[in-house]
């Protein structure tokens, strides 16, 4: 077979492969708690909160969609015209047009002016997070955090930039095959080293101070037998009045972070509940789970990336031979910004069933559905969430299921136990 027969059928292999993954290991049979419950959730919560919640959604809305369009139409100029693999050409100009500095500052300066001309939409946001009181940032500290995020973007791009150019380079014919194998690597790699190289930079962590917290919470996870590294406080105070946990990391980097905002507004009770949730991530293996499916994805990318490199309308707007060689950055950015519309939703319906079960798993860890539902009005209020959003947009957006149904599942779990 060719090298297109093979990448085709490796692609059907690997979508076929991540297909088996989100079977198996997604749960899809639970389904919302009950409408009534959720209502009745609803008119617990304070109204005049709910009504701040909603008032910044609303706020937030243009801005998201706004950005969303112009990243959207910029990847689309700079992609299915010319412009693009001018501005490659220039990047590399200076080092004689050599495929090297034309893949690394191309691609970079692809990159940045999209940075560039959204970052005023991100001046927005971040206003309306400062006017409503979510953020306790100055704007220093938040273009600093801005500049930190593109540091660390520049690094990573770099990696992936070079990496695939010189596949391409040297294998013109087959440079799918080692796209598709160092973009699964690549995957895999973030999910162990995120947490201890990445994380950092933008919070600090300290250990939890040994005392009855500390104690309960790695009590909580050795009676659930997931094994954790350590349990951390990360000063998230300096930047947001949010509240949340998360368990981080694969195997020897997993562990427990809470932020120290939840240890300031929340009781013991709904510490642990917030907690036992993110253990029943651990539990379950969610973040194998989205690791396998994100490696299998960016394979399959790779794969159809390089069978749509022979589509000679689409290289022939953009002015480049192959969408394997470096003036091709933006078209492919341009590909990956159209195909990541239609994926944003798979993700999010994936990650909202995910969600579901690791609260049903806090619920029968903690046995507190009292506590559980209590913590999710708070997280929903402290946070500013719309706790019963538009249904169009939660399909869409959506990552966790609404607070309104957190909440009533946490009721029809303590009707099943009585």
């Amino acid at each position: 077979m060719s090298s297109r027969q093979w990448a085709a059928v490796t692609l059907v292999v690997l979508v076929a492969g991540a297909a088996v993954v989100a079977v198996l290991r997604v749960p899809w049979a639970a389904p919302p708690a009950p409408r009534a419950d959720q209502l009745a959730a609803l008119d617990t919560l304070p109204a005049d909160a709910v009504a701040k919640g909603r008032a910044f959604h609303d706020a937030l809305r243009p801005g998201s969609y706004l950005s969303m369009g112009v990243g959207l139409m910029i990847a689309l100029l700079l992609g299915l015209t010319p412009a693009g693999s001018w501005l490659v050409e220039q990047a590399g100009r200076p080092f004689n047009g050599h495929w090297l500095a034309r893949a690394l500052l191309g691609g970079l300066v692809i990159v940045l002016i999209g940075e560039v001309l959204t970052l005023p939409l991100g001046v927005w946001r971040q206003s309306i997070l400062r006017r409503y009181g979510l953020s306790t940032q100055d704007w220093t500290a938040w273009t600093v955090d801005v500049l930190k995020g593109y540091a660390v973007g520049a690094v990573i791009g770099a990696v992936v930039l070079v990496g695939f150019y010189t596949v391409t380079h040297f294998s013109p014919r087959w440079w799918w095959v080692w796209g598709a194998a160092g973009a699964a690597a690549l995957t895999v790699l973030l999910s162990f080293v995120f947490p201890v190289l990445v994380e950092p930079v933008f919070n600090k962590f300290t250990p939890m101070p040994e005392g009855e917290q500390r104690t309960r919470l790695l009590a909580l996870a050795e009676r659930d037998g997931v094994p954790v590294r350590d349990v951390l406080i990360a000063d998230a105070s300096r930047r947001t009045r949010a509240v949340n946990a998360y368990v981080s990391g694969l195997g020897p980097t997993r562990r427990i972070v809470v932020y120290d905002t939840l240890l300031e507004k929340a009781p013991p009770a709904e510490v642990e509940a917030v907690v036992a949730h993110e253990l029943g991530h651990a539990k379950d293996g969610d973040v194998l789970t989205g690791t396998l499916l994100g490696a299998l994805g960016a394979a399959a990318a790779v794969c159809a990336l390089f069978l749509l490199g022979s589509w000679a309308g689409l290289l022939r707007v953009a002015r480049v031979d192959s969408i394997g060689e470096p003036r091709a950055i933006a078209l492919l950015l341009a590909v990956v910004a159209v195909a990541g519309l239609f994926a944003g939703p798979a993700q999010a319906l994936v990650s909202r069933r995910i969600e579901a079960r690791a609260d049903e798993h806090a619920l029968r860890l903690t046995g507190d559905p009292a506590g559980f539902e209590a913590m999710q009005g708070r997280l929903s209020l402290v946070n500013l969430g719309d706790p019963d959003p538009n249904a169009v947009e939660q399909f869409l957006f959506g990552s966790h299921p609404t607070a309104v149904q957190r909440m009533a599942a946490a009721r029809a779990y303590a009707r099943g136990r009585r």
